[in-house]
């Protein structure tokens, strides 16, 4: 939680972005992932300064169970002094015990953002899914968050104010902006219009470009003349190099391979979910994912 100090800005860390992205298809399915359509609604986890903290705090947190279809128990929500801005106890339950930091009692419309990365560890950890090391399994819920639709809540608080600061989570606003970019083109919903924070706006809008990149990448279609004509010098090279030799061009996300005696082929990253699909070098190809199932129009 940063809190009236620096917020880092950027995507410093979008290749475990989109590790994450894939685990997550990968252990839940394309139909698992498709009952997630609804994002948490405004209206579910609004706090006011007259509702009552704690259960105001608990009724928040239920509906975050809820959402996530975690087994309906009672959520036990307290608050006390700490660095960062919540814990969560990972029992097998019944209950849900959360922590918050004290800042909240004060600071009640995050409290769902705080909530929502905290009830997210909670599934994922029922999930059995993780990554090692507390940074990449930190970043991995809060992708998880952003994409399973209550992240857009942490990103709202991310707020910029002169030299006073406040971000929640340990992606930077764009990251998050990115994650809801992705969600956002899968289901077809727009996040924009949930952020009370106008700095949150700006972040998401930066995130969505480079999203939008994603889906401008050679061999698909969609890329610019830049990238295809550096595509067609680079698989020229591939044919080049013979049929036991593999290229790789540096800084693209595209590579070339051979097939035993059959044609070159290139692999790529699926710009839906990063699993990486590959193709035959044969011109005009449709290809479909097979984690996603998202339909690729290629000029490989």
């Amino acid at each position: 939680m940063a809190d009236d100090g620096p917020v880092e800005h950027g995507f410093p860390h979008l290749e475990t972005v989109r590790a994450a992205i894939t685990a997550l298809y990968r252990r839940l399915s394309y139909d698992t992932v498709r009952t997630f359509s609804a994002s948490v609604a405004p209206a579910d986890v609004a706090f006011s300064d007259t509702d009552d903290l704690h259960l105001g705090a608990r009724r928040v947190a239920h509906e975050l169970v809820r959402h996530y279809r975690l087994p309906d128990a009672r959520p036990v929500v307290s608050f006390r002094a700490m660095t960062h801005a919540a814990d969560v106890e990972l029992a097998a339950g019944p209950e849900y015990f959360i922590e918050l930091n004290d800042r909240f009692r004060t600071h009640r419309r995050d409290i769902g953002a705080a909530l929502a990365h905290e009830v997210t560890h909670v599934y994922l950890h029922r999930l059995g899914l993780s990554f090692p090391g507390t940074r990449d399994n930190e970043i991995l819920t809060d992708t998880v968050t952003a994409y399973l639709g209550a992240g857009w809540l942490l990103l709202d608080a991310f707020r910029e104010h002169g030299e006073a600061s406040q971000k929640l989570g340990y992606l930077t606003p764009e990251e998050f902006g990115y994650v809801l970019a992705k969600r956002a083109r899968v289901f077809g919903e727009d996040p924009s219009v949930w952020f009370t924070s106008p700095q949150a706006y700006t972040a998401y809008v930066t995130g969505r470009e480079r999203a939008r990149a994603d889906e401008r990448q050679p061999p698909l279609t969609a890329a610019g003349w830049a990238g295809r004509r550096r595509y067609a010098r680079d698989r020229r090279r591939a044919r080049d190099q013979g049929a036991g030799a593999a290229a790789a061009a540096d800084g693209v996300p595209y590579a070339f391979s051979p097939d035993g005696p059959g044609p070159l082929r290139v692999s790529f990253p699926c710009p839906t979910c990063h699993q990486r699909v590959r193709v035959p070098v044969r011109g005009r190809v449709r290809a479909r994912c097979g984690l996603c199932r998202t339909v690729l129009d290629c000029d490989t």
